[in-house]
C-alpha cells in the first residue's frame, strides 16, 4: 500500500473514466463481445457452470475472511490466547470488507446510481436506455449497474494481500487483481455489469483498502498497535463476562 499503487490507481480511474466517458459506446463494445445476436443473449447468461463458479468466488472470499471471525471472537472468549492473526490484521479485513463490498459498492453506489445492467438497455434486447458510467440519473431503484457488487468483493481481496510478507506482497497483489478480473469478466459476459462498473468497481475498493491500510498502519497521527486492538478485545470481553452475556461466561458456581 505505497504511493505507487496509488498513482497507478489514480491513472487507470482517470484513464478509463475520461476514454469511456467522452467515447461512451465503448462500455457497449465490451459487451458487444459477449452478445449473441442470434439468440439474442449473452453468451454466458444461461450457463449452468457460471452459477456454480460465482458461488465458488463467494467462498473463497469468506474463507479469507474467516481468519479475522475467528481472531476476533477468539479473542472474546479467551483474551489471554494468542490470536489466529494480529488484532491489526483483523481490524484492516474487517473494515474494508464492510465498508467496501458491503457499504459504499453495494449499499450506497448500487442502490443509488440509476445505471441499468447491459442485459435491461435498448442495443441488447432490453426495455431501458443506456447511460455512461457517470451518470447516476436512471430511474433503476435498487441493485443498479454501478458499481459491480461481485468483483468489489474479488477485489477485496487486495487488503490480505497488502498483509503477505514483502517478498510475497506483489505476486499477493496480483493474484488479487487477477481473481477480481475473473469474476468481473464472468460478469460483463453474463450481462450483469459493464467494462466501467468492473474498472471502478477495482478503483474503489483499493482506494478504500489504501486509505484504512494508512490510518491503521501508515499514518503516525492514527496509526495504532497491535497491544490497543487487543486491549480492546479484552475490554469488550470482561464487559460481556461480567454481564452474563456471552454464553453464561459471566456466571460462576455460588461458593
Amino acid at each position: 500500500m505505497n504511493r505507487t499503487g496509488l498513482m497507478i490507481a489514480l491513472a487507470v480511474a482517470g484513464v478509463v473514466g475520461a476514454t469511456f466517458g467522452y467515447y461512451p459506446r465503448l462500455d457497449l463494445a465490451v459487451s458487444g463481445l459477449f452478445f449473441d445476436t442470434a439468440t439474442h443473449r449473452f453468451v454466458l447468461a444461461t450457463q449452468d457452470w457460471v452459477d456454480y463458479a460465482r458461488a465458488a468466488a463467494r467462498t473463497l472470499v469468506a474463507l479469507i475472511f474467516a481468519p479475522a471471525v475467528i481472531a476476533v471472537v477468539g479473542k472474546i472468549i479467551m483474551p489471554n490466547r494468542r490470536a489466529l492473526i494480529t488484532g491489526r490484521a483483523a481490524l484492516l479485513l474487517g473494515m474494508t470488507l464492510a465498508l467496501g463490498p458491503g457499504i459504499i459498492s453495494n449499499a450506497v453506489l448500487k442502490d443509488h446510481w440509476g445505471r441499468y445492467r447491459p442485459s435491461d438497455v435498448v442495443p441488447f434486447g432490453g426495455p431501458d436506455p443506456f447511460l455512461p458510467w457517470w451518470d447516476a440519473r436512471g430511474a433503476c431503484v435498487d441493485n443498479c449497474s454501478f458499481v459491480a457488487g461481485e468483483p468489489s468483493g474479488a477485489f477485496w481481496t487486495m487488503a490480505p494481500a497488502a498483509l503477505a510478507p514483502p517478498q510475497y506482497r506483489l505476486i499477493a497483489y496480483g493474484g488479487a487483481v487477477t481473481f477480481g478480473v475473473a469474476v468481473g469478466i464472468l460478469r460483463i459476459a453474463g450481462g450483469a455489469h459493464f467494462f466501467t462498473d468492473v474498472v471502478f468497481a477495482g478503483v474503489v475498493e483499493f482506494l478504500l483498502i489504501w486509505i484504512v491500510h494508512g490510518l491503521i498502519y501508515r499514518w503516525r497521527a492514527t496509526r495504532i498497535g497491535d497491544e490497543a486492538v487487543d486491549r480492546a478485545l479484552g475490554q469488550i470481553s470482561e464487559a460481556l463476562r461480567r454481564s452474563g452475556s456471552w454464553i453464561g461466561l459471566g456466571r460462576r458456581k455460588p461458593g
